[in-house]
């Protein structure tokens, strides 16, 4: 397990000098306060004199802004910080650090930039904002020169953004495997141990405050799309679009699917992918089969992973929590911390928030990528089935390298029939699937889950 420390960029702090003397606090506001904000402002509250010992001086929390600010709160709130008005904490000339936590992609980006327009330095924990406007923001930040910092934008309490900005500069990545979206791990895994349908354990996850009320955001893919591109963008220096990345959520996958990978050694998870081969990038997100011996594959519950693999550092595995009021207040101080640390030694931009690459790489479409294959066949129990599904196969010249009939039929007399295929392209095993779904035996469109070793 690795952990690496970033520190980062600003303008000349608001906070006044004397001489080489350190100064006594850094003023910070915070945008929002609801379960992480109030999870930051304790953490800043209770570890101050220990963040103290580390940076020489004090973390003073200025300002507070939410629209609720008289709600019930995980945390005392000191009296006076809490208002309603968002900008007059990003106008108020004192506070050196600004720390938006109020999500969306609206009312935040007008926030941020205003804040970086006033010389302030810029933390977040908003993924969605960072996945659609990161690049537009960055170049705000530059022109600002502060520093714009979002380490629990990917998997909440594990310090990858810091790893993949300043640890791992040395190395040219090759691949990025993430299971970052702990409401989909675990459903996958009360599939896996109880054999549990997908809709019985979404609701188990509901009803453990696992998944929201609307998981549509997880289930769908769509949150972990988010993550990958932030981290597949700082991996390869170029910002990476999210149009260019496919999705793919879970609501598709049954427990044949779980049982069916359980019996030929594989788990079935959410898998966020980045890769980089043959001078191209890849980026993409679905279910995955992946060995019962990978470490991936012992991600259990609601905890995220990232899998790094490059050279000359070979693979790093990351692991913890991803999500909630600690692990995500964990790493939104870690970044304060960092700011902290550049203004006492006037260096704001030590490390700039984003360095573009001057050569744009091409993004793969998802028909160019190459991988295995686990398909799904509900059919006709007769005897020429297996053979006319095989040639489908065959002629795109996608090889069969196991297949698995269970005994068992459906209440129509239908069999399931999975093929697990050798390395083929995705267009090719499309083309195939389009094919199949009009054979005469075949009741639906084959499922296809992709594989990676």
């Amino acid at each position: 397990m690795s952990f690496i420390r970033i520190n980062v960029k600003r303008q000349a702090s608001n906070v006044k000098r004397k001489d080489n003397m350190k100064p006594k606090s850094i003023k910070v506001g915070i945008l929002g306060c609801g379960t992480v904000g109030a999870g930051v402002v304790r953490c800043l509250l209770e570890n101050n004199s220990h963040i103290e010992r580390h940076i020489g001086a004090r973390i003073e929390i200025k300002k507070i802004s939410d629209l609720y600010p008289k709600i019930k709160r995980d945390v005392k709130i000191p009296s006076g910080l809490m208002t309603k008005n968002s900008d007059s904490v990003i106008n108020d000339p004192e506070i050196d650090i600004i720390i938006e936590l109020i999500g969306g992609t609206t009312i935040s980006k007008k926030l941020i930039i205003d804040a970086m327009n006033n010389g302030k330095h810029v933390v977040t924990a908003n993924k969605a904002l960072l996945a659609v406007a990161g690049k537009e923001l960055h170049k705000i930040a530059r022109k600002n020169n502060v520093g714009l910092f979002y380490e629990a934008s990917v998997a909440g309490g594990i310090p990858i953004i810091k790893a993949l900005r300043e640890g791992f500069t040395a190395n040219k990545i090759n691949s990025l495997f993430g299971i970052v979206n702990g409401t989909c791990n675990y459903i996958f895994c009360r599939m896996f141990e109880s054999n549990l349908s997908f809709d019985r354990a979404l609701e188990e996850a509901m009803e453990k405050g696992y998944a929201e009320a609307d998981p549509t955001l997880d289930i769908e893919g769509i949150d972990s799309k988010h993550k990958i591109g932030i981290a597949a963008s700082l991996a390869f220096g170029q910002w990476i679009p999210q149009k260019s990345i496919y999705v793919e959520g879970i609501t598709k996958i049954t427990d044949v699917d779980v049982k069916s990978a359980m019996e030929m050694g594989y788990k079935i998870k959410l898998l966020a992918i980045a890769k980089f081969e043959d001078e191209k990038i890849e980026v993409r997100v679905h279910p995955t089969l992946i060995p019962e011996s990978s470490l991936l594959s012992s991600v259990n519950g609601v905890f995220n992973a990232v899998e790094v693999d490059g050279f000359p550092i070979g693979k790093t595995m990351f692991y913890g929590q991803g999500a909630g009021m600690h692990a995500t207040a964990s790493a939104v101080v870690a970044d304060i911390v960092d700011i902290a640390r550049n203004i006492l030694h006037d260096s704001p931009q030590r490390l700039q928030t984003f360095s573009f690459g001057k050569k744009a790489i091409p993004v793969k479409k998802i028909a160019d990528i190459e991988t295995r294959y686990f398909i799904r066949c509900t059919v006709l129990d007769r005897p020429s089935v297996i053979a006319h599904i095989s040639a489908e196969l065959g002629k795109r010249n996608i090889s069969i390298s196991s297949v698995i009939q269970h005994e068992e039929k459906t209440e129509e007399d239908f069999s399931i029939i999975i093929f697990m295929t050798h390395t083929s392209r995705e267009r090719d095993v499309q083309s195939a699937i389009k094919a199949i779904t009009k054979l005469p035996e075949v009741k639906e469109k084959p499922a296809v889950i992709r594989v990676e070793a």
